[in-house]
């Protein structure tokens, strides 16, 4: 085991900065300082707000939309509201929740104004939605924007009169077909005097908050959020797998137009999405804090600023474990390539060519291999396609589809490089698979690439070192990152491609070369068939499980 020693110390690392990364911070308590967000101070409007279900036009929302406004006018706003009907396809969605055949429901979107020193000033916005699906009290969804609204609105009032207009929009019928936020934005006068427009949502329970979509070339307004947040979420790449995905939020509408544009949401707890089981008591209030802490830094430095964020180039960004924002133009991603190709042909300049090809085919057959062993377990899980899986079911399921993507990869990780001792020259083969990717992803994604940029480089930077200690950092640092980035996807898309953590995989597999001494052959079999095993009884579990009781209540018609 002592040959082991530094794989192991960087492992323990890398799983300790996962575990910080991904886990958000504990509730405030009410007593704290009045300029500061209190998720223990929101949680009064999440016990009332997500008391029972109140779809778009049922007499629950009624009663929502007048809470809302009363606690706008006890915080000094100039509340009004804006009004129209369900369009005919929200309508079809509404009446197959009931059951009914209703005409259509009206929409009342809900405006706060807390009035800023200089009214011609463009205003921030704060905008969430108070209507929820058919069934579910929604705690998260969405609640929790709606009380971290009101909580920032508190806080900022507490600081003094700022220099513009801060804006609390509470549209309707969100669940229905962004119905209030398209009516919001297409003719309400008040969109015209608009500078910056924050958006808050949820997918499910709990979990770190992510900045995952911005306003269109994005990079005066991303230096604006890594300057002020000082715990934050936020990722290019999330914002570029977003942007391909066919998913909206009422931020949909705004971009749209030139304004500064960001959407925050958290996702852990995924089977709480749209369920009856959303309720205030299952609500992570750590993701609460984590949301309303980030958007209260954003919100006050915005309403501070002389002049809001105006459109710039794209920026690469991502949080370091929530510790701070990296931030940097797309075009330093070509010198880290170069960079990175310099230091490997200096590798091979000086060790020779001798298992680089060897080297490249491991990996390619590593990121090959786990993306196919990844893909039949997934597979396995859904009765091998026979039958449609109900997609509240999969999102349920997420975690224990976590520890099947987790045993796979470790399988395809034993079977492919660990009887492996490899050469610099042989590692720099290993780096060559994932170059060429890099490449690729600098060209066509370059806001994304960076997952890929970065650990190539730090790996190409731990063989040029030959220093233990350079190389367990390195590695847990990549390791880590590679980690949570895991967990993010296995969130985000897992139920359908877990396939997507071959990346991940490959690149900390790439990392930890440097300092891998090597398993005896039985041994690693062993292991192997054992990962195997794991992996296909979760997998089996998952399709033999009753059904979720966090299902959406309607889950069994079509939405």
């Amino acid at each position: 085991m002592k040959k082991f020693g530094p794989v192991l110390m960087a492992l323990v690392i890398a799983v300790l900065l996962t575990l910080f990364a991904t886990t958000p911070p504990r509730a405030i308590p009410a007593n704290a300082p009045a300029q500061s967000f209190s998720a223990i101070r929101a949680m009064a409007d999440v016990q009332t707000i997500a008391k029972y279900p109140h779809a778009t036009g049922s007499a629950e929302n009624a009663v929502v939309r007048e809470h809302i406004m009363r606690r706008m006018e006890a915080l000094g706003m100039e509340v009004s509201t804006s009004t129209g009907l369900i369009d005919a396809k929200g309508t079809k969605r509404l009446n197959r929740w009931s059951g009914r055949n209703d005409p259509p429901a009206s929409l009342v979107n809900l405006i706060g104004i807390l009035p800023g020193k200089n009214r011609s000033a463009p205003s921030v916005v704060l905008m969430s939605h108070h209507d929820t699906v058919w069934g579910s009290p929604g705690a998260a969804d969405d609640t929790t924007g709606v009380a971290a609204s009101l909580e920032v609105v508190r806080a900022i009032r507490a600081r003094g009169q700022q220099e513009r207009d801060l804006v609390m929009l509470v549209t309707d019928g969100e669940e229905l077909g962004l119905q209030g936020a398209r009516q919001f934005w297409a003719d309400h006068p008040l969109r015209k005097s608009v500078g910056a427009v924050i958006n808050m949502e949820a997918r499910g329970g709990g979990g770190r908050t992510t900045l995952f979509q911005t306003s269109h070339q994005n990079g005066a307004a991303m230096q604006v959020y890594a300057d002020a947040v000082r715990r934050p979420g936020a990722s290019s790449l999330a914002a570029f797998i977003y942007a391909v995905l066919p998913n909206d939020s009422d931020l949909t509408p705004v971009i749209k137009h030139d304004y500064a544009a960001y959407n925050f949401a958290f996702i852990g707890r995924s089977g709480l999405y749209h369920s009856p089981m959303a309720t205030p008591d299952n609500l992570d209030q750590g993701s609460l804090q984590d949301m309303g802490g980030q958007v209260l830094d954003l919100t006050d430095a915005l309403l501070k600023a002389d002049k809001l964020p105006q459109r710039a180039a794209d920026a690469v960004f991502f949080d370091l474990f929530g510790i701070f924002t990296v931030i940097y133009p797309v075009w330093l991603g070509w010198v880290m390539m170069i960079m990175t190709a310099g230091g490997m042909l200096w590798v091979v300049r000086q060790d020779g060519t001798g298992g680089l090809t060897a080297g490249a085919g491991r990996m390619l057959a590593l990121i090959l291999g786990s993306a196919a062993i990844l893909f039949a377990l997934n597979r396995l899980s859904l009765g091998l396609g026979l039958a449609p899986a109900n997609y509240y079911d999969r999102l349920a399921a997420i975690p224990r589809l976590e520890a099947m993507a987790a045993l796979g990869s470790l399988a395809a990780f034993l079977v492919l490089l660990a009887t492996w001792r490899p050469s610099r020259v042989g590692i720099v083969g290993a780096a060559l698979p994932l170059f060429i990717i890099g490449l690729a992803a600098q060209a066509l994604a370059p806001t994304a690439a960076y997952f890929l940029v970065l650990p190539l480089l730090l790996t190409t930077f731990a063989l040029l070192a030959r220093h233990a200690a350079v190389q367990i950092a390195f590695m847990a640092l990549v390791g880590g990152y590679m980690l949570s980035l895991g967990h993010q996807l296995m969130q985000g898309v897992g139920p359908t491609l877990p396939f997507a953590v071959a990346l991940p995989l490959a690149l900390a597999a790439l990392s930890a070369l440097p300092i891998w001494p090597g398993m005896a052959a039985r041994k690693a079999r062993a292991i192997t068939v054992a990962a195997l095993l794991g992996a296909s009884s979760v997998s089996l579990w998952v399709l033999l499980d009753a059904p979720a009781a966090s299902r959406a209540v309607y889950s069994d018609s079509k939405q």
